[in-house]
């Protein structure tokens, strides 16, 4: 009995054991699948989310590409554009006057038109063809300057010079004695204007005009450090550089020694001049040399002039246009 009842109740309790392994069994793998589902649900929604944040960051940093890309094209275009504009503004204010090639320029020296400057390489200087105009031109005032061949293709734009181009000038010069015999000839007591180191075409044009203007008989030019008779000098001297002679020298310090030797004074005009303008009363044939408004006369200049005066200003100014001082100076010297 025992035996049988111990047998019973073990299959009673192994059913029972059996029977709720099962169903808890089942109770866990459902709640296990709800979990797997849930988590796999929210990963999917996660990565769809992510996908979506990340497509559209992607989105943005594509526009963003885009529209640096179209600044910095239209950037570049309006670069361009300027490059373009001003590259042909300065073809069109530098290139007006200029002959390059060597038959253009050999027919524009044979033919002795005015010419300012010159420009060749050192093969077209001291070329049979060449050599004698370029050394009758020099000694004549003309500037030649020998440069490579790069070099005259960076001045040209990249035309096709062929190592040689000019300048054309405003007017003809000519030389220092000429223009001493025509001073002489006109006046008793004439006044010349003498320009050191003045490259501004502005101030020269403005120079001539009122040196014309107060019966001045002519102008001295240095052939380096200065304006040249471009048109711009013509015309912003409006007229009067038809009616005054121009001398351009080689050396302004030997042409002043010459001017000496002809019983000119040289008067050199100075901020720092001892001198005041207003008690100058000198009568005789003068030079007037008037220097560059930021440097003044050279130290070499001053020593060659017989007087240094300066023009008495009585504001806070300390110094006058050079085109403003050779005028007030001209006024004086000629209302005496």
């Amino acid at each position: 009995m025992k035996n049988s009842f111990k047998g019973n109740s073990s299959g009673k309790n192994n059913n029972r054991y059996k029977k709720h392994s099962d169903s808890d069994f089942f109770s866990k793998n459902k709640n296990f699948t709800k979990k797997n589902n849930s988590f796999l649900t929210n990963s999917t929604q996660n990565k769809s989310a992510s996908n979506l944040n990340g497509s559209d960051k992607n989105n943005r940093n594509s526009l963003s590409v885009k529209r640096r890309n179209q600044k910095a094209k239209s950037n570049s275009d309006f670069h361009n554009k300027t490059q373009d504009i001003f590259k042909e503004n300065t073809y069109k204010k530098n290139f007006d006057d200029w002959i390059w090639g060597k038959h253009s320029v050999y027919e524009s020296l044979t033919n002795e038109r005015a010419i300012n400057r010159i420009w060749c390489t050192s093969e077209i200087f001291s070329s049979e063809k060449f050599y004698v105009l370029l050394k009758d031109l020099k000694s004549k005032g003309v500037l030649i300057e020998e440069v490579s061949w790069n070099r005259l293709s960076q001045l040209t734009f990249g035309a096709s010079h062929q190592g040689v181009a000019l300048q054309l000038a405003s007017s003809k010069t000519i030389s220092l004695e000429k223009l001493i015999d025509i001073s002489k000839k006109n006046s008793t007591n004439p006044i010349i204007l003498a320009l050191d180191g003045i490259t501004d075409p502005h101030n020269v044009g403005a120079i001539i005009r009122s040196a014309e203007a107060f019966n001045c008989k002519g102008i001295i030019i240095p052939q380096r450090r200065s304006a040249g008779l471009t048109g711009t000098v013509a015309k912003v001297a409006a007229g009067a550089l038809e009616h005054l002679p121009v001398s351009r020298v080689v050396n302004l310090n030997r042409a002043l020694e010459e001017l000496k030797k002809n019983s000119f004074l040289v008067i050199g005009l100075s901020g720092e001049g001892q001198l005041s303008l207003s008690k100058f009363h000198e009568k005789t044939p003068m030079v007037v040399v008037v220097g560059a408004e930021d440097k003044g006369i050279s130290l070499l200049t001053q020593k060659k002039c017989d007087f240094l005066l300066r023009i008495p200003l009585k504001g806070k100014t300390s110094s006058l246009n050079a085109s403003v001082a050779a005028a007030i100076s001209l006024f004086h010297l000629t209302s005496k």
